[in-house]
């Protein structure tokens, strides 16, 4: 895709760390850099002359415009050719985001503090964005590392083999290698072998899980890039995730960033 990374900001330390990976991401992808703040819901009226997202005055305007403006010099920093674009959400973040990304090719989130874009992290609300938007979302867990493995995390959802492209992918990128976590009896060769063939240089290594997932998660995720699941994408309206969901078990054990990818409309 060609459309911009979109990457949450509210001024905390984890929504810069997330900056600077979507700002890496937007450079690894050729494309627009979108720093996105989103404000609660609009209170009322509003006076004639005043910005419908800066209804507090100047305070609000210079925390709003302190939070953009740090996390595009961390952008510009790390990505100092990408073009860097800024938005002020007014509306239920969740909602706001999930328009700001449909045209995106990525969005990034920070996560586990406080309010914002990046607060709403807990629970499935990473999984019900990639669903509904279908764009892949990375929420920025844990430590992120430079030189690790990309790693997939392996179902027999149909949302599969969209994570298994971008996994691919993102492994040719990096130049690394890819584990392919799976537990016993999930059968993922066929959904594999062409991608082998469209990405030669990347080496592949299988996982095998036994028992719960949390623990082998958390084991793999140390010292990854990456790890990649797939979520089953829904068409407009209410988006509804299981609880026994992937996406949900990754975003809570996981030590590396977590991307979630949504498969094709059900």
């Amino acid at each position: 895709m060609t459309g911009p990374v979109v990457v949450g900001v509210d001024g905390s330390a984890s929504s810069l760390a997330a900056v600077e990976i979507a700002a890496r991401e937007a450079d690894r992808r050729g494309v627009e850099l979108r720093l996105a703040h989103a404000l609660g819901p609009e209170p009322g009226e509003v006076a004639p002359g005043v910005p419908p997202w800066d209804p507090g005055g100047v305070e609000q305007r210079d925390r709003v415009n302190g939070a953009l403006g740090d996390a595009e010099w961390r952008a510009r920093r790390v990505a100092p050719r990408v073009t860097i674009t800024r938005g002020v959400l007014v509306g239920a973040p969740e909602t706001v985001l999930g328009l700001e990304v449909r045209s995106a090719s990525l969005a990034v989130l920070g996560s586990r503090h406080r309010g914002g874009l990046n607060g709403l992290l807990h629970g499935s609300v990473a999984a019900r964005l990639g669903a509904g938007a279908g764009c892949p979302v990375l929420v920025v867990c844990g430590r992120p590392s430079r030189t690790g493995s990309v790693v997939l995390a392996c179902d027999a959802s149909p949302a599969f083999r969209k994570a298994a492209e971008f996994a691919f992918a993102a492994a040719a990128e990096r130049g690394t290698d890819l584990v392919v976590l799976s537990r016993r009896g999930t059968r993922a060769a066929r959904a594999l072998s062409d991608l082998r063939e469209k990405y030669p240089d990347v080496v592949v290594r299988a996982h095998r899980v036994r028992g719960r997932a949390g623990r082998p998660l958390a084991e793999v995720s140390v010292g990854a890039q990456l790890i990649v699941v797939g979520v089953r994408r829904r068409g407009h309206g209410a988006v509804r995730v299981p609880r026994r969901c992937a996406g949900r078990k990754v975003l809570r054990y996981a030590h590396c960033p977590v991307v979630v990818v949504p498969g094709e409309k059900a």
